[in-house]
């Protein structure tokens, strides 16, 4: 029988999927079902489906639909708990599909608030709360201020913790560590994770927080930072992280080149066919090639 997931089982690492295309544009199915099966075996927890580095914007609804079939069937025997992102500004749709996805047998959903035509504070937080009301499996609420544009203090955040005990928290500000702090003193019961490609895995983890949302490409890489973390192995967890840093650092600068470098990442690793990106995206410079090469070369 397939495990129930709650709230307190969406920790550790839980990358998000990239979407591999061919190299006309058309969604690969081989490559999206090789590179599935390929976290399954790296030791992640979960992983996330529709988030930003799945360029969830850039897909037809048709092609959502299957590929969120897809990602239950192909990791339906995994121990992976397996979450989609329902990113939708309207809330009549949001639900929709957000009952959809659970419906599917999804373990999980990600929630990113609407921010489209900047809604208001108080129809924010009824987006919110009316997707948390449609589901019992665990939402992952987005803070995501960069984005929405919206400042929710921790103890509103906390508020909705204590409403909704399957609420779980990705908290996206940046930088997020003083705010997880007083979050979690407020809500010690809620489980945090944190994405931003895991630039602060380590000070979050330490603060209190659960796991990280990182790319799929290099999800190994996470995953040891994260076991030795859990062993007390601070230096080792220290070392690794510090030599990950600079390359993280540096394609964090912007959204569209992490994900052009993820997708570049994974093709010569040969768990996808191609690293096309849909339009419009990002392109590579002879020497971002060679700082992937070298990263490849130094850290898988």
């Amino acid at each position: 029988m397939a495990k129930h997931f709650t709230a307190a089982d969406i920790v550790g690492v839980n990358p998000i999927v990239a979407m591999p295309f061919t190299a006309s544009g058309e969604i690969d199915e081989v490559s999206f079902v090789r590179l599935l099966e390929h976290i399954g075996n790296t030791g992640a927890q979960g992983t996330t489906l529709f988030g930003i580095a799945s360029e969830f914007p850039k897909l037809e609804d048709n092609e959502r639909n299957r590929l969120a079939q897809l990602l239950v069937s192909t990791l339906a025997g995994s121990s992976l708990y397996r979450a989609m992102s329902v990113t939708d500004h309207s809330t009549e749709v949001a639900v929709k599909r957000a009952r959809y996805y659970a419906s599917l047998g999804a373990d999980a959903l990600m929630l990113l608030p609407p921010f489209f035509l900047q809604p208001s504070p108080q129809a924010i937080q009824e987006h919110i709360f009316a997707v948390l009301e449609a589901v019992d499996i665990p939402v992952m609420v987005q803070y995501a201020p960069g984005e929405t544009g919206l400042a929710i203090t921790p103890e509103q955040l906390a508020a909705v913790a204590v409403r909704y005990p399957h609420a779980v928290f990705k908290i996206e500000c940046n930088p997020p560590v003083d705010y997880t702090r007083e979050f979690l003193a407020k809500a010690p019961q809620a489980s945090v994770l944190n994405g931003y490609a895991g630039l602060y895995m380590l000070q979050m983890l330490e603060a209190g927080g659960k796991g990280v949302m990182p790319g799929c490409s290099f999800s190994e890489v996470y995953v040891r930072i994260y076991q030795q973390w859990q062993r007390g192995e601070q230096q080792q967890a220290e070392a690794l992280h510090q030599a990950l840093l600079p390359y993280i650092q540096r394609w964090m600068a912007h959204c569209e080149y992490i994900i052009q470098v993820e997708k570049t990442i994974l093709m010569q690793r040969g768990l996808i066919a191609t690293d096309y990106c849909r339009k419009p995206g990002w392109h590579l410079t002879p020497e971002d090639h060679q700082l992937i090469d070298n990263f490849i070369r130094e850290l898988l």
